[in-house]
């Protein structure tokens, strides 16, 4: 993995802990799987996979956060 790469992931992570504890207070949370190409792919997890709201969660907090935190990632995918 580049040090570009690393330097996003790390950027990331931070962004996310804005919203980790909101996640975590209903029994979630995301997991990081890679970067390419400025698309980041994630992981909910815990009770946000399955949750009826994961995708405004998704949209509305975890790339919204992202996108503002981290320029280079263009586009957050959930798998």
């Amino acid at each position: 993995m580049s040090s570009d790469t690393n330097n996003i992931l790390e950027r990331v992570e931070q962004s996310l802990e804005s919203i980790r504890p909101y996640l975590n207070a209903d029994g979630g949370d995301i997991r990081v799987i890679d970067v390419h190409g400025g698309e980041l792919r994630i992981k909910l997890l815990g009770n946000c996979s399955d949750c009826k709201m994961s995708e405004m969660t998704m949209k509305a907090g975890v790339e919204e956060a992202i996108l503002h935190s981290v320029p280079e990632i263009k586009k957050v995918v959930a798998i």
